[in-house]
């Protein structure tokens, strides 16, 4: 079993435990997702209530976000990580409960994933910055390339993990499995023992100066705010065609959600595919590559809208499937390798905050304007204008000669000392 691992994980048994931890975590995210709306459903709740749930795990998390960053920076990330896992814990207990007892209304749901999104604040730029102390500099694109496995198969698996939850024990049930894997991932990172990094600051800045550092990491580097800028791109003009535009159409015209169904899963059969080849890819200019991925997965939108089969469909949706992961998992080690660690979780912060943040407005105007020109022509129009934005991206000196693996000063390596037992 030990010889069938990925040597990632054989090697570096910090980013194993972090990884198994970590996985079960990221499906059952993925059946709460699914299982939700069937929660708010379950206590007579509305469409409308659906949407004020979901809204209040979103709020929170786009307002701190940038606050866990700092607090990820100052104190040790995976402790940061530790007590957010916890605090879900007892958010997904709770909810569970009170839906299996038969207690649960929509307010307190709303509650609940307030609580929820803040802990997701805090948690998710502390992830971001803990890898690279766990892995060698080397072998941070193994390792992202196995999360992207994770989270690409969840997308496969979690929605049928999902229904077959909600059908054997209810709603509740699932939130509960989800909350056991809140406390799976806990159990994992509280055997982690991170030393503390040779360049963090020994004294505190007060938090707007360290939060006002951080943004600078970001503009002081072109290739940083540009890919930010498009990624915004991506996720305010393509992801509306995939959320709102592609089931419409789905409805309308390719015979209703089994067609959509398969679109999606292509997607993500796609995306799993992108996962596995980065974990072998060695790109000498990563962010070239990156790039030109982001233009491919841009061409999502006006795949949707190209009037084709369903099955054709399908097919380029699993092309620009491999082309978001190609992206996703080079981005990311891009950042986790060029960022000073000191201030990694900040940026990372502002990353989630330009992309996932914006994503809400693209969502609330794809409706609308496509009801003025139409969603053939809003879909074309979304692909025109975000796969120039990515190609633009190769403008830059700094994108196009970006080393995978720069050469740090000497003692800036983070020190990493490994669990006895």
């Amino acid at each position: 079993m030990r010889l069938a691992l990925p040597s990632v994980l054989r090697d570096e048994p910090l980013f194993a435990r972090l990884f198994f931890g970590q996985s079960l975590s990221v499906l059952g995210d993925r059946v709460t997702f699914v299982v939700l709306p069937f929660a708010v459903l379950s206590v007579g709740g509305s469409a409308a209530d659906v949407g004020w749930v979901t809204a209040a795990g979103l709020v929170p998390l786009l307002l701190l976000v940038p606050v866990g960053g700092v607090w990820a920076d100052r104190l040790s990330r995976h402790r940061v990580m530790l007590v957010a896992d916890a605090a879900r814990f007892a958010v997904q207990a709770a909810a569970a409960a009170l839906l299996l007892a038969g207690r649960c209304g929509v307010g307190e749901l709303v509650a609940l994933m307030a609580v929820s999104g803040v802990a997701t604040a805090f948690f998710t730029p502390a992830s971001s910055g803990l890898l690279p102390l766990l892995v060698p500099t080397e072998r941070l694109r193994e390792a992202n390339a196995l999360r992207g496995v994770v989270m690409s198969g969840s997308v496969v698996v979690g929605p049928a993990v999902a229904g077959g939850l909600i059908a054997a024990v209810g709603p509740g049930g699932a939130l509960a499995f989800d909350a056991v894997s809140f406390a799976v991932s806990a159990v994992f990172l509280a055997r982690l023992r991170v030393a503390r990094p040779a360049d963090r600051p020994a004294e505190r800045e007060s938090f707007l100066r360290e939060l006002r550092e951080g943004w600078d990491e970001v503009r002081s580097r072109p290739w940083v705010w540009a890919g930010m800028a498009g990624m915004s791109m991506y996720h305010v003009v393509v992801l509306p065609a995939v959320f709102v535009l592609g089931p419409v159409l789905a409805d309308r015209e390719w015979g209703g959600a089994n067609s959509w169904a398969l679109v999606t899963a292509a997607f993500g059969v796609g995306a799993l595919a992108g996962d596995l080849w980065l974990y072998r890819l060695r790109p000498d200019r990563p962010m070239v590559v990156a790039a030109a991925a982001l233009a491919v997965a841009s061409c999502q939108a006006v795949v949707i809208g190209c009037g084709g089969p369903v099955v054709l469909i399908a097919v380029l949706e699993a092309v620009t499937g491999v082309a978001v992961s190609v992206f996703f998992v080079l981005w990311e080690t891009a950042l986790q390798t060029h960022i000073p660690e000191r201030s990694l979780s900040r940026v990372s912060s502002f990353d989630h905050l330009l992309s996932a943040g914006l994503m809400p407005l693209g969502l609330a105007l794809a409706g609308p304007l496509t009801e003025v020109v139409g969603v053939r022509t809003g879909l074309v129009a979304m692909s025109a204008v975000a796969v120039p934005c990515a190609l633009a991206l190769l403008g830059l000196r700094s994108v196009r000669t970006l080393p995978a693996e720069p050469v740090k000063p000497a003692g800036t390596e983070a020190v990493v000392a490994a669990a006895a037992g």
